[in-house]
């Protein structure tokens, strides 16, 4: 008899976190490994925010909380979705849980039914796919591609909505694209959605402030408040704010949702921690003014990846609009041999070939829903991204 549950044999492991442990593992054992798979910004918390966790330690404040956030963090959420997105919520519609994983579990372990489906356009974060298979559900893949600029288009979310669905999952800017929807494109999606009511809303905005250029940032409650009653906004502060070991993802939506979330954190993980909230409400209210800076720093990368792996053979690596990722294709090396003899007949072969030959790690694209791909993480110094996409060009030009 297998130990496994049924529930569980519908999983995969992260992808991403088990590139991420391998690099470190060969790092460990002596090799000379640069990681490119974990999305993690490589700046430091800023020092205000860390100051107010210190201070919440000496005040005490590591007890037990609300289970679904301290009244203070409830309102700077509040605040945040009023300054930034011109969304209004009251602190009963907004949940604070343990990262945003937990977030996007608990909204659909409340709601979700054997049979019900949930629309995921493709690529898409690993981890949507198994959250809603481990809850019960049915993922629907929405096709995209680079043609599209990796975004969803409304004939094909028209053609993936059936009775049974009962949510479709936005990113944006997307992991692992970078894709970034227009206020026009947004518009035109609610309009498919606007037709079908049964169908509820998470839109994952995550990288909201990670945007480069002129490109504006919308949300989809904010372009069409007429779905503002079925949307489940979600964010959080890992990203900009750097605090990805925090632990803080956070989400606002209809009243009745969110007690059905803070039902399930109290047989579940209870409260985020106490001294995480507090460093949480500092982020919020505090200064900004080093979001913009951290997002041109980015940007600059971006470019830096963005041209360098277009010079590799057989890479073709789009120009995506925000996030910390590139997602470029590898169908013209598909086929051909590595210097270990393997034929790189997918991306997987690609990625195990790339890390064995010059000690790259990335993540392939089968991971994310869409091949051939590979994503590539612009977290890190450029020093490192340059030395990392030389040995990309080496290993791509070593291929006969």
């Amino acid at each position: 008899m297998s130990l496994e549950s049924t529930a569980l044999s519908r999983v995969k492991p992260s992808a991403t976190l088990a590139a991420d442990q391998k690099g470190r593992e060969l790092k460990a054992a002596g090799r000379d490994i640069i990681s490119l798979a974990a999305g993690e910004p490589d700046f430091d918390t800023p020092d205000n925010i860390k100051e107010a966790a210190i201070k919440a330690i000496r005040d005490g404040k590591t007890k037990y909380t609300t289970v679904d956030g301290i009244p203070e963090l409830k309102e700077a959420i509040v605040g945040k979705f009023a300054r930034e997105n011109g969304l209004t919520y009251k602190a009963s519609q907004v949940n604070v849980s343990p990262g945003g994983k937990p977030v996007i579990w608990n909204a659909m372990i409340s709601t979700l039914n054997p049979g019900d489906e949930v629309v995921i356009p493709t690529p898409y974060w690993v981890s949507y796919w198994d959250i809603v298979a481990l809850a019960g559900g049915q993922p629907v893949a929405a096709p995209t591609s680079a043609e599209t600029g990796f975004k969803l288009r409304p004939a094909e979310l028209e053609k993936a909505i059936t009775p049974k669905t009962r949510w479709l999952f936005l990113n944006s800017p997307s992991n692992p694209s970078g894709a970034a929807y227009t206020r026009e494109e947004l518009k035109a999606l609610a309009e498919v959605l606007l037709r079908h009511p049964q169908v509820w809303i998470l839109t994952d905005d995550m990288y909201e402030h990670l945007v480069f250029g002129d490109f504006e940032f919308s949300t989809i409650a904010q372009v069409e408040p007429a779905l503002y009653d079925r949307t489940l906004t979600m964010n959080g502060v890992s990203k900009a704010y750097a605090m990805t070991g925090w632990r803080i993802g956070y989400a606002a939506g209809p009243e009745p949702l969110i007690k059905l979330i803070a039902k399930v954190m109290s047989q579940t993980t209870s409260n985020p921690s106490s001294i995480s909230q507090w460093a949480a409400v500092e982020a919020l209210n505090g200064p900004q003014d080093f979001i913009k800076p951290n997002a041109k720093l980015f940007e600059g990368r971006r470019d830096l990846v963005v041209s360098m792996l277009n010079q590799a053979s057989g890479i073709h690596c789009p120009t995506p609009e925000g996030a910390f990722y590139v997602y470029p294709s590898v169908a013209g090396l598909i086929g051909k041999t590595a210097p270990s003899g393997k034929v790189i007949a997918n991306d997987g072969d690609f990625a195990v070939e790339l890390l064995e030959a010059e000690g790259v790690s990335v993540v392939f694209g089968a991971a994310f829903g869409l091949s051939p791909h590979f994503r590539i993480s612009y977290a890190t110094s450029n020093a490192q991204l340059e030395d990392a996409c030389s040995r990309i060009q080496r290993f791509c030009g070593a291929l006969k």
